[in-house]
């Protein structure tokens, strides 16, 4: 095994390699350390304690916020080209590097095994930082969240000697690392050590054929495409069609509804980009898939302007992967810069709260088309987990928001920025101007990192960013914190801070 590649300020590559998908983020670091084997990891992370040097990591760099690029940066470890994803005997299990970005797991999982594992949606998305934040993706009903079938992880971490050492932590209840483990099921990236690899084995899996460790996608997918104009559309049938879907949601949450089988999701752009859309799918070898996706279009429907929509057949399910993963322009640009906010929620939208969301999807003074809302599901086999089992708390929801202001010019920051900032402040008036856990929503989702969850300026609410990502998980994610990383030698803005 040779040694990392360094990348400095006199390379050609460097201006590449300093910042990650969201522009708005840059960095000037020394060193950029390209990687291609966890066995390189530990010497360059034990180099930058030596020398006192701010160090981050990079996996596929979809991180919102500035926490792996920014202007205290010394040294960055480039994971892109560690991404090997291959079967571990020793820990019966399949080994996933935390380079490999999620389209490449997916197609290798399966060609090679036939197995599956419910993560995000956009193709480049890299697996260190999706799958430490929970990692929610089309499957969530069907088969959970990604961390439901993490068995263990490989992280570098450094102790209270300054000494960095290679840990492997399992779930296994009689392992001395387990609350490591446990707080890679969601607590978050970049706050305990760097993590080398993922190795996944379901919970009941048995036997050491890789083809039986990890679920079965569907083979094939029912899928629809809803379109709504918005000449079409008064406030009161906006209303309606959000209530729908909260409803619907919240009615078939749990993990034994046969509706599980079932995702659907609805994206709203402003009004000056002209519709809102929905995709909907469906296991096509779950009982009635047909009937599944005839009800849920007709709930959807009642009561709303006819849309125009269409139905496919049967589509294999890596195809359909694929086809959403990668043609969704806004969510893969590399040159596009981006504020982000988001939401979970328990009940349905209050009246204030729908009056926030439309004013978002109506203001024209922006100028922009990109605007939009996601309003995603969640519920089903995701709520048959106990909220303090994994580090991810949120699992009571029914459904999920994502605000996106996504632009090209850094002129036109400041206006889209306060779109972001303005629109959330008015959803959530009644509660501070963030999500705060109660009977209707559930805080927010960490892999949707947003620095102004810190600032009172914008949560002017009783709970503390924490509070919103973690819940009641955050006390035990500091002393895992305080075990593993008792120097907070890994830190960014919103990184779990060591017990006081």
């Amino acid at each position: 095994m040779t040694g990392a590649v360094g990348v400095t300020p006199a390379d050609p590559q460097y201006q590449d390699m300093v910042f990650g998908l969201n522009t708005r983020w840059t960095s000037n670091p020394s060193s950029v350390y390209v990687v291609d084997a966890p066995g390189q990891i530990a010497p360059i992370v034990q180099s930058a304690v030596n020398s006192g040097s701010r160090l981050t990591v990079r996996s596929g760099g979809h991180c919102f916020e500035d926490f792996v690029y920014n202007s205290d940066v010394n040294k960055v470890i480039d994971l892109t080209n560690m991404n090997r994803i291959y079967y571990d005997s020793s820990l019966n299990g399949i080994a996933v590097e935390a380079g490999a970005i999620l389209l490449d797991v997916y197609e290798k999982l399966y060609q090679t095994w036939g197995v599956i594992l419910p993560g995000g949606v956009c193709y480049s998305v890299g697996m260190g930082g999706h799958v430490a934040g929970g990692g929610w993706g089309w499957l969530v009903r069907r088969n959970g969240l990604i961390i439901d079938h993490l068995y263990a992880v490989e992280v570098v971490t450094v102790d209270a000697s300054g000494k960095a050492r290679t840990i492997i932590a399992t779930r296994e209840q009689s392992d001395p690392n387990r609350a490591l483990w446990w707080a890679h099921t969601g607590g978050g990236g970049g706050n305990f050590g760097v993590v080398t690899r993922y190795i996944f084995r379901s919970p009941g899996a048995t036997g050491t054929d890789p083809r039986g460790l990890l679920p079965r996608p569907p083979a094939t997918v029912l899928s629809s495409f809803t379109q709504w104009s918005w000449a079409d559309l008064d406030q009161a049938s906006f209303n309606r069609l959000l209530l729908n879907y909260a409803n619907y949601h919240i009615a078939n949450k749990s993990p034994s509804s046969p509706t599980r089988n079932l995702v659907g999701l609805i994206q709203m752009f402003n009004r000056t980009n002209g519709f809102i859309q929905m995709y909907v799918a469906v296991d096509a070898a779950a009982p009635n898939a047909q009937q599944l996706l005839d009800d849920y279009l007709a709930y959807i429907f009642a009561g709303v302007v006819a849309p125009q929509f269409s139905v496919a057949g049967p589509t294999p399910w890596l195809q359909f992967a694929k086809q959403t993963g990668t043609t969704n322009v806004l969510n893969n640009d590399p040159t596009l810069r981006g504020e982000y906010k988001s939401a979970y929620f328990k009940a349905a939208f209050t009246p204030t709260q729908l009056a926030g969301l439309y004013n978002a999807m109506s203001r024209t003074d922006v100028g922009n088309p990109n605007l939009n809302l996601v309003i995603s599901p969640y519920g089903g086999l995701t709520n048959a987990v106990a909220p303090s089992a994994t580090a991810m708390p949120h699992r009571e929801a029914a459904y999920k928001l994502l605000w996106q202001a996504q632009w090209k010019s850094p002129a036109d920051d400041a206006k889209n920025i306060a779109w972001a900032r303005d629109t959330y402040r008015d959803t959530f008036s009644e509660t501070g101007g963030v999500p705060v856990p109660n009977d209707v929503t559930d805080g927010c989702y960490v892999n949707y990192a947003d620095a102004d969850l810190s600032d009172p300026a914008f949560n002017q609410s009783s709970s503390k960013w924490y509070d919103l990502y973690y819940k009641e998980n955050y006390r035990l994610l500091q002393s895992v914190k305080k075990a593993y990383d008792p120097r907070n030698f890994f830190r960014h803005r919103q990184s779990v801070q060591l017990p006081s």
